[in-house]
């Protein structure tokens, strides 16, 4: 079966578009804002010294042209099967498949790594609260606002995101304060000397520099996100541009803005790596309350991933079964046309993630960070390689100028995004803790190869049984 006649077949999706134009912003700046920028930083600044700022800017160059690249494809083609689908298309089957299943993995070590940042969070209040337990009792509350209806989480994400941008927009106000005028610091203006009076502003060279990509990726992870909105967006080609054109602009502010803030009210060599960087911000304020509000706000970041998680997974496990690529139960919906049973298998999967972090609360965020890296890798590079697929399938049909939104610098954009994956990766085969995960996803990548030719061999024995079916049978003499 041709990949043109399996869009035709499996892309008829039985969702509800009830998500408006201020659902779909804030659910592509909560994917910009998660647990990555609230709690990975620390990581990534320890690795690079100040220059993370550059590592972050030159990343956000490049996740702007994948979702460039997503954004154009949504608009012509809204599934909520995103880049699933458009791999299955536009690359291969085996790639849509890969991508599907992905989800799995990618949900799992998503889960435990962000619920292990929560548990760690609400030990600022409570350090006797075993992380496992704070983390059963969020997922469990995430299931029954995504079970509901797609209405109730866009509104869900778009408060937890609304808060998010509030908490940052606040802490770097605050901090320009305290660098150029010295509140919080006796009156005594902070100034610019922290980027470069520990080292310079390369301490830790050119390879710490490069290093540090790993972590900037994971941060970013999330963006991608919005594309599997467009499913259920009402009007996504006008909705859909405008959150795309301005995720370059967002990551730039809530990355750039806030990290450099960040390394200019404090040494970086004085930042630890547990916890968020950002109450200490907002401790050295000197205002007690500040910093519980400001934890406050990154256990709902991480509540807004979660959220984001259950949704996103569960449309990528239905559209899949649509693609056939997945259980047929996978693929049916309720009464509010809510993919029920894709949400249970998520619920499932995300419990999976909580019994990760009974069994290895210290080791679980580092090492499934970095098994989501591989994921994100896998589904960043096929939205840039199925949208070369994409165009050329338009240019073969004499379509490319109908086209409303398309990717800047086409196929350029593309060589570079790519190119920043292949640095991601070769930075994840030289750091010691990390490599650890290339071979878990080799493992996990040849599972998925043999499971895939399971469902093949199944839809041709099933095709041929149709076929002997339909055949005339001789009449008895």
């Amino acid at each position: 079966m041709s990949n043109e006649s399996r869009m035709q077949t499996y892309e008829q999706e039985d969702l509800k578009r009830d998500l408006k134009n201020r659902h779909i912003q804030m659910i592509a700046i909560g994917g910009a804002i998660g647990t990555g920028l609230f709690y990975g930083s620390s990581w990534a600044i320890k690795t690079a010294g100040p220059a993370i700022l550059l590592v972050y800017l030159l990343a956000a160059i490049a996740i702007y042209f994948v979702m460039r690249a997503l954004g154009e494809m949504a608009v012509e083609e809204p599934v909520s099967g995103s880049y699933v689908s458009y791999s299955n298309r536009y690359i291969h089957r085996f790639a849509g498949f890969l991508n599907g299943w992905n989800a799995f993995i990618f949900l799992l070590a998503t889960s435990a790594a962000d619920l292990n940042a929560l548990g760690n969070y609400v030990h600022f209040w409570f350090p006797a609260i075993p992380i496992w337990v704070t983390a059963g009792a969020a997922v469990s509350l995430m299931f029954l606002v995504n079970i509901i209806g797609v209405k109730i989480y866009g509104e869900a994400e778009f408060w937890f995101s609304l808060v998010k941008v509030v908490a940052i927009v606040a802490m770097i106000v605050f901090g320009v304060g305290m660098v150029a005028f010295g509140i919080g610091n006796h009156g005594v203006p902070i100034g610019y000397h922290n980027l470069v009076d520990h080292g310079g502003f390369f301490p830790k060279g050119t390879g710490g520099t490069f290093l540090a990509i790993v972590m900037v990726a994971f941060a970013f992870g999330g963006v991608e996100n919005l594309g599997l909105a467009a499913g259920e967006a009402k009007d996504v080609k006008t909705t859909m541009p405008k959150a795309v054109n301005a995720t370059f602009w967002r990551l730039l502010i809530f990355y750039v803005g806030a990290i450099a803030v960040l390394l200019m009210v404090f040494p970086w060599t004085s930042l630890t790596t547990k916890g968020s960087p950002f109450v200490e911000v907002f401790t050295k304020i000197g205002i007690p309350a500040a910093a519980s509000i400001m934890n406050l706000v990154v256990v709902m970041a991480v509540l807004s991933a979660v959220n984001a998680s259950v949704f996103t997974n569960s449309r990528t496990f239905y559209n899949l079964s649509l693609q056939k690529n997945a259980p047929a139960f996978l693929g049916v919906t309720n009464s509010r046309k809510v993919p029920h049973r894709a949400i249970l298998m998520v619920f499932a999967t995300m419990f999976a993630g909580v019994l990760l972090n009974y069994i290895m609360p210290e080791q679980a965020f580092d090492l499934f960070s970095s098994v989501t890296v591989f994921a994100l890798v896998c589904a960043w590079g096929s939205i840039v390689i199925s949208h070369i697929g994409f165009r050329k399938s338009k240019m073969r049909k004499g379509e490319e100028s109908q086209i409303t939104y398309k990717m800047p610098f086409y196929p350029y954009s593309n060589y570079i995004a790519l190119t920043f994956l292949a640095a991601v990766l070769t930075g994840i085969a030289i750091l010691p803790d990390m490599r650890i995960s290339l071979v878990v996803s080799a493992v996990w990548v040849f599972v998925v190869f043999v499971a895939y030719k399971f469902y093949v061999r199944n839809d041709a024995t099933r095709a041929s049984v149709v076929v002997e079916a339909s055949e005339p049978k001789d009449m008895p003499a």
